[in-house]
């Protein structure tokens, strides 16, 4: 059922709400030039500065496209565009790739880049101790060769109809940098300047930069822990735009008012209950589509975001080319729940923790859950965690029974065909159908293969798929040149300008 225009889709990528927030916004800095600063106020500061350590959500949104690029992109409408690579070229087997760089292009430390630094950025997607949630993706590879400084040839074992997309999501990073979990050293149009833990994080205009340079002189992403707070900092004029709205409540006070722009744009955001499908009782298919039952996911989606969201029955939104209306497949009845408890030997229910993570909206969700399945039996008990203890308990070590977490990327269904994945789930037909969907000669036979992902997943109920988050991005009236649809948390601030 849709509620308002919906979302689109880890990394594993945890919202990460840290303390703080930065005060002195757009009243100080509110030249209508290329001078400008553009203050945001967002609610996911960053874990770290790497997207291969465990950075979150956050560094996705302030980095990706600003800070670092790729050889490719996704634009804020979900299309792949080059951007480090000139051209390519790909056998008739679909086996060798061959990219030419762009000319002129220096990293920020004023080091040339080269197909070495291309090479050295895909290995350590792809290293042992990455967490990137794409490094899987990228088992196809099989060879890597620099012949010159502008050319890269990759070799994959098998074709992958997804290569292109896949590599949009690998920032290029000097080959020669270092502690990249608090400083950088990307190709983008912007460097960082200061990041203040719990408070701000700055980026300013890069004047070597490749391409066009940036429309305004600073970025300042302003971190906020309570979502009134952050809606109250655009009001006062400490923030001149907010990446994404977590307080539906907060929104009438932007909506009919000429001061503020309202956008409800697509988002990739998945809000999850997912189990440990290795460990009892979720490795039974009954139990879990009994909590799926037992849960009225229109009442929670309608008490998290009012008229706002979507409600999916899998893990891919509307704006997915695979995407089927699977709601019916669990549907809310707490008496099918009973029954199918009772068929998996569960008569009298049982009890389990949820580990939530503790920003918005997971507390409030873990509660309605409790509620919930109370009413056919099941105890919940909520073990709340911090964004740090989350990456290290459930999605590195697995030491989880169930858990809640929102799940950012688009595409990201294929995650069920990996058993090693962090909710453990296993269905060796999924498997082959998303390695067949990979190898896929046209995108018209991938899709066929992933509805077919999509429908299983559904009927074994792989996880609780509760509703897509809505996008909503609210800017002051004279700031324009943003994107809408926060795909995969990304949030470009090139083009914006005031005025």
């Amino acid at each position: 059922m849709k509620r308002s225009t919906g979302a689109i889709a880890l990394s594993v990528a945890a919202a990460l709400a840290l303390s703080g927030c930065a005060a002195g916004g757009s009243t100080e800095s509110g030249a209508d030039s290329a001078d400008a600063v553009i203050e945001i106020g967002s609610l996911y500061e960053p874990q770290n500065l790497s997207n291969v350590d465990g950075g979150g959500q956050g560094v996705t949104e302030a980095f990706t496209g600003n800070v670092y690029e790729g050889l490719y992109r996704l634009s804020d409408d979900g299309e792949v565009e080059p951007l480090l690579a000139a051209s390519n070229t790909v056998s008739e087997d679909g086996l060798n790739y061959t990219f030419t760089l762009q000319d002129d292009v220096t990293f920020h430390s004023g080091d040339p880049l080269t197909a070495a630094d291309v090479k050295s950025s895909i290995e350590r997607v792809v290293a042992e101790d990455s967490q990137s949630a794409r490094k899987n993706s990228f088992a196809v590879i099989s060879d890597i060769q620099t012949p010159d400084d502008k050319t890269v040839a990759i070799t994959l074992s098998e074709p992958s109809i997804s290569f292109i997309y896949n590599l949009s999501y690998i920032w290029v990073v000097n080959d020669a940098a270092e502690d990249l979990k608090t400083s950088e050293d990307g190709t983008g149009p912007y460097t960082l300047g200061d990041w203040k833990r719990g408070s701000s994080l700055s980026l300013d205009r890069y004047s070597d930069y490749w391409g066009d340079a940036a429309s305004n002189k600073e970025v300042v992403f302003n971190y906020f822990t309570d979502a009134t707070a952050l809606s109250n900092a655009l009001v006062t004029d400490q923030i001149d735009i907010i990446t994404s709205v977590q307080s539906p409540d907060q929104l009438s006070q932007f909506t009919d008012n000429a001061d503020f722009v309202v956008s409800d744009g697509d988002s990739t955001t998945k809000e999850l209950l997912a189990f440990n499908d290795k460990v009892a009782p979720f490795d039974q298919v009954a139990v879990r589509k009994a909590v799926y039952s037992a849960i009225d996911t229109e009442k929670l989606l309608t008490s998290i975001w009012g008229d706002y969201g979507t409600l999916i029955g899998s893990m891919v939104p509307p704006t997915d080319p695979w995407y089927e209306d699977l709601t019916q497949v669990n549907p809310y009845d707490p008496e099918l729940s009973k029954t199918l408890l009772a068929e998996a030997g569960l008569p009298n229910g049982f009890e389990f923790t949820l580990d939530t993570p503790s920003y918005d909206p997971h507390p409030a969700v873990a509660e309605f859950l409790q509620s919930e399945l109370a009413k056919v039996g099941i105890t919940v008990n909520i073990n709340t965690i911090s964004a740090d203890e989350w990456y290290s308990k459930v999605f590195k070590e697995r030491d989880f029974e169930a858990t809640l977490q929102e799940h950012v990327n688009d595409r990201d269904v294929v995650w069920y065909g990996n058993p090693d994945f962090y909710w453990g789930y296993d269905n060796p037909q999924v498997t082959q159908w998303v390695s067949e969907a990979e190898q896929a000669a046209s995108t018209d036979e991938q899709t066929a293969k992933l509805k077919l992902v999509n429908e299983q997943i559904a009927a074994d109920a792989a996880s609780v798929w509760l509703y897509l988050y809505p996008q909503i991005v609210v800017a002051n009236s004279d700031i324009s040149g943003y994107g809408v649809n926060g795909l995969n948390s990304q949030f470009f601030v090139s083009k914006i300008v005031r005025g």
